[in-house]
C-alpha cells in the first residue's frame, strides 16, 4: 500500500483567485504545493467584475489569451447612476491608460476560479477538493502545517514550512487567532440576484459596471454577464434595508428597484432568476498578514467593500507577491518567518488604505465625485488611477487632499503587516 504524501513545500487553504494564483506561480518555480479547497469546483461565487489591472497577475499567469477567447463580456468603463436615471459620463479606461489591460471582463466566478485553480494543476500543484482545514498545527507560536478532513483522504496532518491562508471570508486562522477587526464605518449588507433578459446599453457601453444610487448612500451594482444574464445586487446600511416593513429578500429587492429609474427601466425586460442571496458585515482588516510559517492571502487577510470591484484585484495580487517571496523564503533555506512578509504586508495595506479612501468618500453623504473632476483632469487622472488599480508607487496626496474638502476620510489602520518573530 502506497502512503499518502503528507509533507509539501507550500500548503495553500482554498482554492479561489488568491489560492491558485499563489499555488500556481509556486509550483511553476518548482516548488511542491498542495492546495486544499473545502468545495468541489467549479462553485458558485459572488464577484464578477473585473479592474483593469487584474490582467498582469493574469498575464503572469498566462490566462489572457483564455480570457480572450471566452463569451466573457468585455468591460470598458465604469458609469454611475442617479436616483432619478441621469447617467454620468462614464469612466472609459482606456482613455486613461493606452494598453490592453484597459479593456477587461466580467465573469462567472464558477468558470474564472477553475481556470486559475486548473492552472495551478497543470504547473504542477497537488489540489484535494472537498477538504476543509481544521486547525493549525503549531509548534509553540510557529505554525507548522494544518489539520483537514478530506471527503477522498479522511483526516489528515500535514506539514510544510509555510501555509497561506487563502481561504476567503471563511478566514480560516484569523478566527482561530482572534484577529479580525471590523471596519468603524463599512458595515454594510448586500442583497442580489441574477436577470435574464435584462436590457444592456449599446456599445462600449454594454458591457459597463454601473453604480447605481439609492437613498442614503446605498447603491444597486448592475454587471452583466454572458448567456444575456446580468447580475444584480443592492449594497445599504442594514438599518435602511431591513426597515421593519418585511424581512422578505424579494420584496425588499422589488421594492428598491422602485427607487432608481435606470435599474426600474433595465430591469423592466428581464426576468429574475435563481435565488436571492444576501450577507453583511463586508469590511474587516485582520490584525497580522503573518506569523511565523503562515501568511495570508486575499479576502481572509481583509476585504474592504464591492463597490469598486476591489476584491479580485487584490486577491490576485497577493497571490501573486506571495509566490515570489516564499520562493525567496524557501530558498534560503530555514524556516520562513513572518519577517519574510514584511514588504508583502506594507504593499498591501498601502493599496487598501488608498482604495478604502476612496470608498469612504463614496459613501460620505457629502461627497459626489461629479464634483470631485471638477478641479481639473489631474485629479480625475488619480482617480482613475484608483479605479483601475494602478495604486503602487504613486503619489495620491493631491488627490486625497482634494476629497477631504468634499469628504471625511479615514485615518489609516495599522493592521495587516507581519507579526515580529518570535
Amino acid at each position: 500500500m502506497i502512503s499518502l504524501k503528507t509533507n509539501y513545500d507550500a500548503i495553500v487553504v482554498g482554492g479561489g483567485p488568491a489560492g491558485s494564483t499563489a499555488g500556481a506561480l509556486l509550483a511553476e518555480k518548482g516548488r511542491d504545493v498542495l492546495i486544499v479547497e473545502k468545495e468541489k469546483f467549479p462553485r458558485y461565487h459572488v464577484g464578477e467584475s473585473l479592474m483593469p489591472f487584474c490582467y498582469f497577475p493574469l498575464k503572469r499567469l498566462g490566462l489572457i489569451e483564455q480570457l480572450m477567447e471566452s463569451a466573457s463580456p468585455r468591460k470598458y468603463c465604469v458609469q454611475f447612476v442617479r436616483q432619478d436615471g441621469f447617467l454620468s459620463q462614464p469612466f472609459y479606461f482606456f482613455q486613461h491608460f493606452d494598453h490592453p489591460s484597459s479593456t477587461t471582463w466580467q465573469v462567472w466566478r464558477s468558470d474564472f476560479d477553475k481556470m486559475i485553480m486548473d492552472k495551478a494543476r497543470t504547473n504542477g500543484a497537488t489540489v484535494w477538493e472537498e477538504t476543509k482545514a481544521q486547525s493549525l498545527i503549531k509548534s509553540g507560536e510557529r505554525v507548522e502545517g494544518i489539520r483537514v478532513e478530506s471527503a477522498e483522504h479522511g483526516p489528515q496532518e500535514l506539514s510544510a514550512p509555510i501555509v497561506v491562508d487563502a481561504s476567503g471570508r471563511d478566514c480560516f486562522a484569523a478566527h482561530r487567532e482572534k484577529w479580525m477587526e471590523r471596519d468603524p464605518q463599512l458595515n454594510k449588507t448586500a442583497l442580489w440576484t441574477y436577470y435574464k433578459g435584462a436590457k444592456r446599453d449599446s456599445g462600449l457601453d454594454e458591457g459597463a459596471t454601473t453604480v447605481a444610487y439609492l437613498p442614503n448612500k446605498g447603491w444597486f451594482w448592475y454587471i452583466p454577464l454572458s448567456g444575456d444574464m446580468v447580475s444584480v445586487g443592492i449594497v445599504a446600511e442594514h438599518k435602511y434595508l431591513f426597515n421593519g416593513t418585511t424581512k422578505d429578500h424579494e420584496e425588499i429587492f422589488q421594492r428598491e428597484i422602485e427607487n432608481n429609474e435606470w435599474i426600474k427601466e433595465h430591469l423592466a425586460e428581464g426576468e429574475q432568476t435563481g435565488e436571492y442571496r444576501a450577507t453583511g458585515e463586508y469590511s474587516y482588516r485582520n490584525r497580522y498578514c503573518a506569523v511565523d510559517g503562515l501568511v495570508l492571502a486575499g479576502d481572509a487577510l481583509g476585504f474592504l467593500d464591492p463597490v469598486f470591484s476591489s476584491g479580485v484585484f487584490l486577491a490576485l495580487k497577493s497571490g501573486v507577491i506571495l509566490a515570489d517571496e516564499i520562493d525567496e523564503a524557501l530558498g534560503s533555506g530555514g524556516a520562513v518567518n513572518s519577517s519574510s512578509f514584511d514588504r508583502y504586508g506594507k504593499r498591501m495595506q498601502a493599496s487598501i488604505e488608498t482604495m478604502r479612501k476612496i470608498v469612504y468618500a463614496f459613501y460620505d453623504e457629502k461627497f459626489s465625485f461629479g464634483d470631485l473632476v471638477k478641479r481639473g483632469d489631474h485629479i480625475r487622472a488619480s482617480l482613475t488611477d484608483c479605479l483601475i488599480g494602478n495604486v503602487d508607487d504613486q503619489d495620491f496626496r493631491e488627490l486625497f487632499d482634494s476629497m477631504s474638502d468634499l469628504a471625511d476620510l479615514p485615518e489609516p489602520i495599522n493592521s495587516g503587516l507581519a507579526q515580529a518573530s518570535s
